[in-house]
């Protein structure tokens, strides 16, 4: 990660969507958890590099594919967290990876016009926020709903979720 990003914005990001997968894989796959939290820490690695639709994150696997050991579960869901690759999310995995990718994003935002962080943040603090079109606007609130319905969840639910997984990663780094 650290060899293709230099942002560390781009950095925290990819290692709070990281915290979730790791999280929601120890009650989901608990014999996964650190390949859940590989498949978060590389699922955005060639954006900086390849941020267009074309290449990303297409370049990104076929970097995997080629140099790495990296399984095809991990592959898949890195595919299938770009809606536009075509590529379905058939696994927990990757249906996990779309809907902590843009949730957690949201939440690390409101974390950090907060107060005390991520401490005391609630899923209705949250909602109301989502409603706030010019708030966190590159944030695809389509996607995070189709997440949660992905996952069978009630948004307040995936919400209350993300909350506890970042909570447990770093919470000193979310202090508004």
């Amino acid at each position: 990660m650290h060899e293709w990003v230099q942002s560390e914005s781009l950095r925290h990001h990819m290692e709070g969507v990281a915290a979730c997968m790791k999280y929601c894989a120890a009650t989901v796959a608990p014999e996964q958890v650190g390949r859940w939290e590989v498949c978060g820490l590389l699922h955005d690695f060639d954006y900086e590099r390849h941020p267009t639709q074309q290449e990303h994150p297409f370049v990104g696997v076929a970097y995997l594919r080629e140099y790495t050991d990296v399984d095809e579960e991990i592959i898949e869901a890195i595919l299938g967290h770009a809606t536009y690759s075509g590529v379905p999310r058939t696994t927990d995995m990757a249906r996990h990876l779309f809907a902590m990718d843009e949730l957690s994003g949201f939440i690390v935002a409101c974390c950090k016009v907060r107060p005390n962080g991520i401490d005391g943040l609630t899923p209705k603090s949250v909602r109301k926020k989502l409603k706030t079109a010019n708030f966190a606007a590159a944030v695809n609130r389509e996607d995070i709903a189709i997440g949660a319905e992905e996952l069978g969840l009630e948004p307040s639910a995936h919400i209350q979720c993300c909350i506890d997984a970042l909570s447990t990663w770093y919470p000193n780094s979310m202090q508004g």
